[in-house]
């Protein structure tokens, strides 16, 4: 991995364009080709980025990092203050909670809890950022990516907003629509979900092990 701090400004072209004005700022060239862009305010979204397949050319202070579809990352270095590459060898994945771990595993069991006509594509379906715990299609045949937690925070709909933005740049999968799945939903996590066109499920755990609720039971 490459970390490079400098002072620059950052253009975007592609479907749309964007601007960002000069500042100083992290840009991340990872060995997958990927090259983000990063300030200080928050914790890992970057400000604009380009996911491989791509490629960096670098000439003089302008970078320029451009997709097999023709979008284009710019990058004017107005001062470079930071330049430094580390390997940080193979990665051994995300250790997950059992429960959660679980709960994926008895979602892809009992597809059909997602809406009638559900099929099961694969679990962790494999994609350049990390993979997505369930990739489904609905009765419709649709692509709907799946992400479960045992309990449903902002963060969550972040994540799962990360690989519907990179999985509806694939021809074969677009559209792909978001579930966002957990035992607990915070009001906020809800909301954000939904201004963003992902649906909310909230899971039975007990339900889904085919063990019935005690809950309302005097005896």
């Amino acid at each position: 991995m490459r970390l490079v701090i400098a002072r620059c400004q950052v253009d975007y072209a592609g479907r749309l364009t964007a601007h960002l004005p000069m500042a100083t700022r992290l840009l991340l060239v990872k060995a997958d080709g990927s090259v983000s862009v990063h300030s200080d305010d928050r914790a890992y979204k970057p400000l604009n980025w380009m996911s491989p397949p791509c490629w960096l050319i670098e000439d003089g202070a302008v970078w320029t990092v451009q997709n097999k579809t023709g979008e284009k990352l710019v990058i004017t270095i107005d001062e470079l203050l930071h330049d430094s590459a580390h390997e940080l060898g193979a990665e051994p994945g995300l250790v997950k909670d059992g429960v959660e771990a679980h709960l994926q595993e008895l979602l892809a069991e009992h597809i059909t809890e997602l809406g009638d006509g559900y099929t099961l594509v694969r679990r962790e379906f494999p994609t350049a950022i990390g993979p997505v715990d369930i990739m489904a299609r609905d009765g419709e045949g649709k692509s709907v990516a799946v992400e479960i937690k045992r309990r449903g925070e902002i963060d969550g709909v972040e994540q799962l907003t990360r690989y519907l933005e990179l999985l509806n740049r694939d021809p074969l999968l677009a559209p792909v629509q978001g579930v966002f799945a957990a035992q607990l939903i915070k009001p906020q996590a809800k909301t954000l979900a939904e201004d963003r066109g992902i649906r909310c499920l909230t899971l039975d755990y007990d339900a889904l092990r085919g063990i019935e609720s005690d809950e309302f039971r005097l005896f």
